[in-house]
């Protein structure tokens, strides 16, 4: 069976992290998604986490989020060039752009101007504040909008300081919404014919992955605070814990997991004492706990602590480091990692989050040099082969 967007078309403008991380997600269900970059290109293809694969304008972060996807090169600067933006429009379903506010206007390719090509389009705008509101012209990365949002208030620990993730968490929820906002948007568009503006705030979308702690403070006046590695329940058995040689978070929230925790500890005589006789009793001498359990950890690794922790059904996870959770068995079995055939030898990359019984997203096409398919796009766009050659002499493609 085909993939679900099997026959949508993208126009992608996107780059960075945000929009392609979105058009990435409809590509792997099937979506033709067509990378317009300017032609130096996506400024991720030439990040130096790799020099080699920075040279070759095909880094690990630009492969990460590009795959299935087909590349053109334009210089939108020209008359010509945005011709052969509307000619493609005919034929699109979906515009995705994450300029800046204005800039796809003042090309002459905003949202009303497309539209009037092609009133069944769809046009994704994503930005940090959204087209609309007295910080909508403002520029926003990822760090900004951690920051900004409350989330880095929430993250860390309270005698360090506020603390940004570990990866560009806003930038991936800001693109998973723009995902999630265009399959709306396609959808609709079965039952009413009509295209529409699909307005993307990363900002908004960080606090709307935050509505539990948003609605405490709303509505309950409670103000959130740094937890370290503790959990959203306060309860001091979901936490990190120190063992032999590294750390394991326990995730204990319920009286069968504790009783099954100080037993598989060798500590059953823990659930008798009364400090420990109920959550308020085990939270308030905390640290007295937390000492039983980092002692009895003390005697094993991480590793050796979660295989018999889950094995006696308590909720534990030890550190995994990247170079290590790529290669378990549950992954393996799961396809999370999937390898295509490249130019450059096989390569390993991370598909979609969810499998469907039928249709599965999934990797088919290597991620685009710069502008490899932009003689194939043309052509379906109705331009001849003198056409074309005469766009390359002129550095319009």
């Amino acid at each position: 069976m085909s993939k679900p967007f099997a026959g949508v078309r993208i126009l992608d403008f996107t780059r960075y992290l945000a929009g392609p991380y979105g058009t990435y997600q409809l590509a792997l269900l099937g979506a033709d998604v067509v990378k317009i970059e300017s032609r130096e290109g996506d400024d991720t293809r030439g990040q130096l986490a790799d020099r080699v694969w920075a040279e070759r304008k095909m880094a690990p972060s630009f492969l990460a989020v590009n795959g299935n996807k087909r590349s053109i090169t334009l210089d939108l600067r020209r008359p010509e060039a945005v011709e052969i933006v509307k000619r493609l429009v005919v034929g699109a379903d979906v515009v995705w752009e994450n300029f800046r506010g204005g800039v796809m206007d003042r090309l002459g390719l905003g949202y009303e101007a497309l539209s009037t090509v092609n009133p069944r389009l769809i046009y994704c705008a994503v930005s940090g504040f959204g087209q609309t509101g007295p910080e909508r012209a403002t520029a926003a990365f990822d760090g900004k909008l951690q920051a900004m949002s409350g989330i880095m208030s929430i993250t860390g620990e309270p005698a360090h300081g506020p603390t940004r993730a570990g990866f560009a968490l806003c930038d991936t929820i800001g693109g998973a919404t723009a995902a999630l906002a265009v399959a709306s948007a396609l959808y609709q568009r079965t039952h009413t014919g009509r295209g529409q503006l699909v307005d993307v705030a990363m900002l908004d979308a960080a606090l709307a992955f935050i509505p539990g702690t948003v609605s405490e403070y709303t509505v309950a006046g409670i103000e959130a605070r740094q937890i370290g590695n503790g959990s959203v329940s306060r309860k001091p058995t979901a936490s990190r814990f120190r063992a032999r040689g590294g750390y394991i978070v326990l995730a204990v929230l319920t009286e069968k997991q504790f009783a099954g925790l100080m037993r598989a500890l060798g500590r059953a005589d823990a659930l008798d004492d009364p400090r420990f006789k109920d959550w308020p009793a085990r939270t308030a001498n905390e640290p007295a706990l937390r000492e039983i359990i980092e002692t009895a950890l003390a005697a094993d690794d991480p590793k050796s602590w979660e295989a018999r922790l889950t094995a006696a059904d308590v909720p534990c996870g030890s550190i995994w480091k990247i170079d290590e959770i790529v290669r378990h068995p549950q992954l393996e079995h799961r396809d999370v990692l999937q390898t295509i055939d490249s130019r450059y030898g096989p390569m390993r990359l991370v598909g979609a989050g969810f499998r469907l019984a039928h249709g599965s997203p999934g990797l088919d096409r290597e991620p685009p040099t710069l502008g490899e398919h932009t003689d194939e796009i043309l052509k379906e766009a109705g331009y001849g082969t003198e056409e074309i050659e005469r766009l390359r002499r002129e550095a319009v493609v």
